[in-house]
């Protein structure tokens, strides 16, 4: 007879053996389907870097930036990606801190969006500047110019939140990452993979003394890196918040930022999932109750999005102030109508879908779905910075923009940016945390518990060998 473990959460997992071997099978030789993702990926971001060459020596005019709209896609892209870089910091800190069960296996894919999200992100203050190569005059240091940045200025805001980010969130991912490093040195056949591993496992050899400082360490960390959702965020709506454009200047954008940014994100992380699930073979770490509480949570934020998108229109209705209706009436049916109700169908009604079990349990659904609402709270961004600015107080300054084909494809270029990084993530790094999920397999190895015990813990059977 054999024991074997057996898990609530993860019910299709027996052993650790089993563990190891599934998930460090992903950074062996991969199948042609990953080359041909890779190439596609490589040759997207080609494109958008070709775009970008011609728009230094043409101009940044050539994106159809003009007055009253001095901020187009470029701006909306960052928002959208710092948005989409939230859901990994909220599922890898906030619900560890809670304990939350069906974090275990998607943290980590999640966390490694959040670093290359950011790191996209961060391209387009950049990108915007139209001189990229002087984008050190917004970082605060003493310099030959004797100035300092304008603090006041949104672009210094995005510095700090985007390096804050970026620093804290790689951090996080590193650290919680040395014990699976460690064992995918001991498993790498490959000299320059161990290595690599070796290097990076910083010498985890998995003594008691190491567990306990690095429990403690990552304890600590998810609790810098809570703070982060909320402030981050809330640092980027300040770029708009504090302008007196009509439908920007509102205490609301905050908590509204930060809800749509987790709301993205989630739906980028279920976006992510489905393919790996099912091209290395994990359906026992993805189940179907993993994707069914991504979902609870989607919808949740998808609630918090449309009341936030009521409440800004009553609110325009209930000053009755002409500025502020007039820039809300010309999001619903002024010239760009179309991108408000794509946001509003995306973002508010689509997900109502999620109300229903037997949506949330389907994997197919809620792939369509998540790709709906990335398009959706892209829209959400560009209504917001672009509507607005083409509607602003003074009717002979109204203006509409219309992206251009290269601002268009440097865009395009960002996401081919993301899913390269991802990519090679997926073939380097373990994509799901070994250490966590034998840490749920040895929950009954500490205590026995009769089967009928609560959920979340395994218990054990025995089977014929």
């Amino acid at each position: 007879m054999a024991t074997v473990i057996r898990s609530e959460t993860h019910p299709g997992i027996a052993s650790y053996d089993e563990v190891n071997r599934d998930v460090l099978k992903i950074l062996g030789r991969p199948g042609r389907g990953y080359y041909v993702l890779l190439a596609g990926a490589v040759a997207v971001f080609g494109i958008g870097l070709f775009a970008f060459l011609v728009m230094l020596v043409l101009g940044i005019g050539l994106t159809g930036l003009q007055n009253p709209v001095g901020w187009g896609v470029f701006i909306t892209t960052f928002v959208f990606w710092v948005g989409i870089g939230h859901a990994g910091t909220l599922i890898s800190a906030i619900l560890y801190l809670f304990r939350a069960k069906f974090r275990q296996s998607i943290y980590r894919a999640a966390e490694a969006m959040t670093v290359f999200a950011v790191m996209t992100a961060g391209l387009f203050p950049i990108i915007h500047l139209g001189r990229p190569w002087l984008f050190y005059w917004l970082i605060p240091y003493p310099n030959q110019r004797q100035i300092w940045p304008n603090f006041r200025s949104p672009l210094v805001w995005d510095v700090f939140a985007i390096t804050t980010y970026l620093t804290v969130s790689a951090t996080f991912f590193y650290i919680g990452m040395i014990p699976d490093l460690a064992a995918a040195r001991d498993a790498a056949t490959v000299p320059w993979r161990r290595k690599l591993y070796t290097v990076l496992a910083l010498g985890w050899r998995g003594t008691d003394r190491q567990w306990k400082n690095f429990t403690r360490a990552y304890l600590y960390l998810a609790a810098l890196a809570t703070p982060l959702v909320l402030s981050v965020h809330s640092v980027v709506s300040w770029d708009f918040a504090m302008g007196l454009v009509p439908g920007w200047h509102t205490t609301i954008f905050a908590p509204y930022f930060v809800a749509g940014a987790i709301f993205s994100g989630v739906a980028m992380v279920i976006t992510l999932l489905v393919p790996m699930r099912k091209v290395f073979g994990l359906e026992k770490y993805f189940t179907i109750d993993h994707f069914e509480a991504m979902a609870k949570l989607t919808l949740l934020t998808s609630l918090i999005v449309g009341y936030a998108y009521a409440i800004e229109y009553f609110i325009a209705w209930y000053s009755q102030e002409p500025a502020e209706m007039g820039s809300f009436f010309n999001r619903a049916l002024g010239d760009y109508w179309w991108a408000t109700w794509i946001m509003i169908g995306c973002n508010a009604i689509l997900p109502q879908l999620l109300w229903f079990r037997s949506v949330r349990r389907s994997i197919p659904a809620l792939f369509v779905l998540s790709i709906f609402i990335n398009i959706g709270m892209w829209f959400e961004r560009f209504v917001i910075i672009v509507v607005s600015l083409s509607h602003d107080f003074q009717p002979w300054q109204w203006a509409n923009y219309r992206p251009t084909l290269t601002g268009m494809l440097i865009v395009l270029g960002s996401f081919g940016w993301f899913f390269m990084w991802f990519l090679l993530f997926l073939r380097l790094l373990p994509a799901v945390s070994v250490a966590e999920l034998k840490e749920v397999l040895a929950a009954p190895m500490r205590k026995l518990r009769p089967a009928g015990n609560r959920p979340g813990r395994a218990v054990l059977v025995e089977r014929e060998d």
